[in-house]
């Protein structure tokens, strides 16, 4: 069944979110414990930097696995002009669409409508989560598997990944992490219906700069999460758009 992994890897972050605001409220998430500040902040800011750390070593980890290649027995760097590219254009033309603005307005709005509006953390919670599960590789690749060949085998194994990551964020941010469902649906069904499509014109280099991309993406959310906010990702994910038509132009990568 085409789709079925998002299905699926949607469910696990429902899940795990409600899970994560249980644990941090400190009794079942139906209750209304809104005002309870069950952690400290001390293990919060500690969980936070740990989330932080990992989520650079991951996109770190994707990056570096596609950039270094061992060409002629020597250790070399690929895909830089590739890179680049992606960053600045991807950037600019984010930047002129204030793609996180709208996204902040989303979350306030999904914040409004749960009620939650005394909830400092919803906005940020929601935001920060739905990149970290959206842009990387696995959901990249594994929506285009899906499209392509009806394969959900590799977005059901994200989909345990993404259970762990966000019962831990929701721990720390709370009810907003739960509405990462909602984009990660939107974006990942949307790959999937255009793989589906067009599959056939969707080379394995394209799905390989595409992860590439996302990685750096990752690394940057994970930056922000660790440090404090010193990239807007938003305004960066036109970034993963300019791959395709960098490949289409067949421009050569040093």
């Amino acid at each position: 069944m085409t789709g079925l992994g998002t299905i699926i890897n949607t469910a696990a972050v429902i899940a795990a979110g409600l899970i994560g605001v249980g644990i941090r409220r400190g009794r079942a998430s139906g209750e209304d414990l809104s005002d309870k500040k069950v952690i400290r902040q001390g293990l919060q800011d500690i969980l936070m930097q740990a989330c932080g750390a990992a989520t650079i070593f991951i996109g770190g980890a994707g990056v570096l696995s596609k950039m270094l290649v061992i060409k002629d027995g020597q250790l070399e760097t690929t895909g830089t002009m590739l890179l680049v590219l992606s960053l600045v254009i991807g950037s600019a033309v984010g930047e002129w669409m204030n793609i996180e603005q709208k996204m902040d307005l989303l979350g306030e709005k999904l914040k409004k409508a749960v009620k939650a509006e005394n909830d400092n953390q919803f906005v940020e919670g929601f935001v920060n989560v739905s990149l970290i599960i959206c842009v990387g590789a696995m959901a990249i690749v594994g929506s285009i598997q899906d499209g392509i060949s009806g394969d959900h085998s590799l977005l059901a194994t994200k989909a345990i990944l993404d259970f762990v990551i966000v019962v831990v964020f929701a721990t720390v941010y709370g009810a907003g992490v739960v509405f990462s469902a909602v984009p990660i649906f939107l974006y990942q069904g949307a790959i999937t219906l255009a793989a589906a499509f067009l599959g056939s014109f969707v080379s394995a280099q394209i799905i390989s700069d595409l992860s590439f991309v996302g990685s750096v993406l990752i690394f940057c959310v994970g930056v922000n999460i660790a440090f404090g906010k010193k990239f807007r990702v938003g305004n960066m994910l036109p970034a993963l758009l300019v791959p395709v038509i960098y490949r289409i132009v067949s421009i050569p990568t040093f």
